[in-house]
């Protein structure tokens, strides 16, 4: 039963991941402008990733309702008992549906690029978050990611291998991050992960790494690998994300270390987000 001193779509709201959501939502919709699309397809695209999103983030809750509970995650409305399972459920498989079809007008492509992802990204709600491949829903969502508006456009094209490069990293750094601060509550519930397996500090210089790595290519793959030709603004994104990686491996040692680091990875990230969105118009290089 849904209590009723919280409505339930804000419950549903809260159990999206709402933070995450946006995020993505914004990264795809300024993909979109800067890749020059249609206002139409644009927006078509944005609200079809912002359901996407949805779907993962209720998908995850709904099926860590009773982990969440045995770690006593207060801030997850479905673990509470605000929202019933099946509650959630419906609604993650509503925004599913509604994410394929405003898919579906932006060509063939770009619907089965979309499903793919969301597809690699339910599949680590599902288990794979709990095995030594738990990396590998990253990498294959966020590398099929910025490409997406490529594959909306008219005609459809295939991103650049930088494009899908820099993706992946990132998608290798935002999974080797997330999971920092809450290492001891996933090792009581039984998730072992990559990142698990190899320990906070590991965890922490592979994701250093991962961004470093996709820092240069989104640096030298819009200038078709030319370094002469990046403009300075690049470079100096790029030495930006190495002293952040650096930072990050500094500090590893230290009290609190895990949200500390957390925090410079994401910064890193956001930076590397900002590359590919000023690279837009080179997607398809």
């Amino acid at each position: 039963m849904e209590r009723a001193s919280e409505s339930v779509l804000g419950a549903l709201w809260k159990s999206s991941h709402p933070g995450p959501t946006l995020v993505v939502t914004a990264l795809a919709g300024l993909l979109a402008v800067s890749a020059e699309l249609e206002l139409w397809r644009g927006a078509v695209l944005t609200a079809a990733v912002f359901a996407g999103q949805l779907s993962v983030g209720l998908s995850n809750d709904a099926l860590d309702a009773e982990r969440d509970r045995a770690v006593g995650r207060t801030d997850k409305p479905i673990a509470r008992g605000v929202i019933s399972v099946r509650t959630a459920w419906a609604a993650t498989w509503t925004c599913l549906a509604l994410a394929l079809l405003l898919s579906a007008p932006l060509g063939v492509g770009l619907l089965l690029a979309h499903a793919v992802a969301l597809a690699s990204a339910w599949s680590y709600n599902a288990g794979l978050k709990a095995t030594p491949l738990s990396v590998l829903p990253y990498m294959v969502t966020f590398g099929i990611f910025p490409s997406l508006p490529a594959l909306a456009a008219e005609p459809a094209q295939f991103a650049g291998a930088w494009v899908w490069c820099t993706g992946a990293a990132l998608g290798v750094a935002l999974h080797f991050t997330n999971v920092l601060p809450d290492l001891d509550d996933d090792a009581r519930t039984g998730i072992r992960g990559l990142p698990h397996r190899l320990g906070g500090q590991i965890s922490a210089v592979s994701a250093s790494a991962a961004v470093v790595v996709g820092a240069a290519a989104a640096t030298l793959g819009p200038a078709q690998w030319n370094a002469a030709e990046v403009p300075v603004v690049s470079w100096a994104l790029c030495v930006g994300v190495i002293v952040l990686a650096v930072v990050t491996v500094a500090v590893g040692r230290g009290v609190r270390a895990g949200r500390l680091q957390f925090r410079l990875v994401m910064l890193a990230a956001l930076i590397l987000a900002v590359q590919l969105i000023l690279s837009g118009g080179s997607l398809t290089a």
